[in-house]
This record gives C-alpha cells, structure tokens and sequence, in this order.
C-alpha cells in the first residue's frame, strides 16, 4: 500500500469517519418525493432494515415514496446507480471506497450493517483441509464483483490465492442459489442468510468462513468491517439534502425498531414468500443474523480502514489508490437522525 493511501487511512481515523462538511438545517420536505431506490437481493437478510422500512411504512413517514428495484446482485444495483436509472443504493460499503478509487463521488450515508453477514460454505463431500483448497473450485456468489465476491476474493489472498484461482459464478439470491448447490453447479458458496441457514440445516454445506457474528468478522479481518449502507452519489445529497436526510430518517428509525423487536415481529413483518415456507427456518437465520445490523448508523472509523486494507489484499488497482476514507461517509445525516427520530 502506497503512503498516500495510508495516510487517507490515517484521516479516516482522525475524521472519525465523516466528511468536513456544514451542519444540516432543522429536516424540511424532501426536494425529490419519489425516489428509485436499487438493491441486489431484497429477500435477503442482509437488506432486512430496507425491507423493514417499506413494510412499516417508515419512507412514507417521512414524505418519501420509493421505488424498490431489486438486482441479482449488488454490482447491479451499482452499476444502475452510475448509471443514472436510480437515486440511491442499499448496497455494500466497499463500494464506496472502491468508486472513490475509480474517481466517482459515492458516499454511504447511513450504516445498516456493521458486520459483513456473509458465510463461505463448501459443499458436503468435497475435499477441504483449508483456505488453500479452493484452488480450482466453482464457487457461488450472489454476482461477480458484490460482496459475497469480495469477501471470498479476500478469504483466498490470505491464503496466497489470486482471485484467477477460481470459477466465481453468480447464482442470485435465494431460490436460485438454492439450487445452485442442490444441483452440483458450484463447489462452495459465498452467501448470505437465509440461504446459509438452509444449506447448513439441511447438511448440504459446512461453513469454514463465518462472518455473522462479531467473533467470526474479527477473525477473519481483525477488526470490524461495515457491511449494508445506503449510498448516494455526492452529487444527489448536495442537490437533494432534505431528500437524503428523509431516507436517513427512515432507516435510522428502522434500526431502533429493529432492536426493540422480537424475532417474531421481525418475521410477521416480512413479506411471507420471504419465509422460504419455512418459518421455523426463517427465525433461525434472523437469530443468526441480528448481531450484525448496526446499533447507530455510524460507521467505525477502524471498519472503514478495515475496509480499504480488504481490497487492497487482492485488488491492484487499489493497491495504488489514492482514497480519501472521509470522503466514503458522510456522517451528518446519521447523526442528525438520531436527533430529530424519536
């Protein structure tokens, strides 16, 4: 990693994660009520707060009405994003550092998963002894370049493996990738809940990489790593920042109802095609899941780093980066939801 990328870092800590920037006004009406909002994988419990938030009618709360348009994955959803066909993102954080290299102004402005979420399972009956025998396999992600693809791109260079060392394919989220493993198409899979929870429930996989929890996502990065966010282009938030705050709003008070509830009103507040027509299942892998959804909405300063040093493990081009980590989140919104949700 180059000096100025670790010195972009070292801001980062200093910044304590936001941007210099000027404090919001009292929230006003949104300048843009309708809103095109992208996801790669609604049905997955990864984007449980976005789900959450449209279903107790948090967005209308707040004078927004949003489009969900959902992807196969989160590269989608970013892609969509850059190119102009939605207003805002709940995607990966990575993304944010990742287009800040590129020369592309994104900014997550909410956090709603401080954990990653995501599992590596390899299939009942293949060889594994360790990291180093994915060499060769075909491993299942939600889409080539989402999280899911990151974070096993990362698993293998701690290994001393290239992401070249395996087949990546992309098999969706919840029924497809189901199927995916049932049907001997991949070797592993790189996913999120419910689809870890099946798997492992019905014996089809062993999980070795386990980043639900807060023990598994420091053993694997060594410290936090921020998941889920709601990103926007900086670009919209300058032009639109009542609209942001509205959406900020929302998931911050969907957050808080997130932790006041219990796993059944979680469950009774999801679409029921969610529930895989096994809602004993579902409770299982939201009682797995719920560690990793963040309790402020701000991301960790360390995360963020943690971050930048996951990509640059595998990723030339950020290897050479120039980032700037404060420039990834814009805290303000956050903070000032915790002010004005009651």
């Amino acid at each position: 990693m180059k000096a100025t990328f670790l010195a972009a870092a070292m801001a980062a800590l200093l910044c304590a994660g936001g941007a210099p920037a000027q404090p919001l006004e009292k929230s006003q009406a949104p300048e843009k009520p309708k809103i095109t909002l992208g996801v790669g994988g609604k049905a997955l419990l990864y984007y449980l707060p976005l789900t959450i938030a449209e279903r107790k009618g948090f967005f209308k709360e707040q004078g927004l009405e949003v489009e969900i348009q959902d992807f196969a994955g989160g590269a989608r959803s970013l892609q969509a994003l850059v190119g102009g066909s939605i207003d805002v993102v709940t995607g990966a954080y990575e993304h944010t550092v990742r287009m800040q290299a590129k020369g592309q102004d994104i900014r997550a402005v909410i956090e709603l998963g401080r954990f990653p979420a995501i599992a590596v399972g390899v299939k009942k009956g293949r060889k594994f002894d360790g990291p180093a025998d994915f060499k060769g396999m075909k491993i299942g992600v939600t889409a080539p370049g989402s999280s899911t693809n990151m974070l096993m791109n990362f698993v293998m260079a701690k290994a001393g493996l290239s992401p070249r060392d395996a087949s990546y394919i992309g098999i969706g989220s919840v029924q497809s990738a189901l199927a995916a493993i049932q049907k001997g198409e991949i070797d592993a899979i790189s996913h999120l809940e419910p689809v870890i929870s099946f798997l492992e429930r019905s014996g089809e996989i062993s999980v070795v990489v386990d980043t639900r929890t807060e023990e598994g996502t420091r053993a694997l990065f060594g410290g936090s790593n921020p998941a889920a966010v709601l990103y926007i282009t900086k670009g919209f938030i300058d032009k639109n920042p009542n609209t942001t705050q509205a959406l900020a709003n929302a998931f911050y008070k969907t957050l808080q109802w997130m932790r006041a509830a219990s796993d059944q009103d979680i469950a009774a507040a999801v679409p029921e095609e969610y529930l895989l027509g096994d809602k004993s299942l579902y409770l299982l892998a939201l009682s797995k899941s719920r560690p990793a959804y963040s309790l402020t909405g701000i991301i960790d300063p360390l995360g963020m780093k943690s971050t930048a040093d996951m990509l640059t493990k595998f990723d030339e081009e950020m290897k050479s980066a120039n980032v700037d980590l404060t420039k990834t989140f814009d805290e303000r919104f956050a903070k000032r939801a915790a002010e004005l949700v009651k």
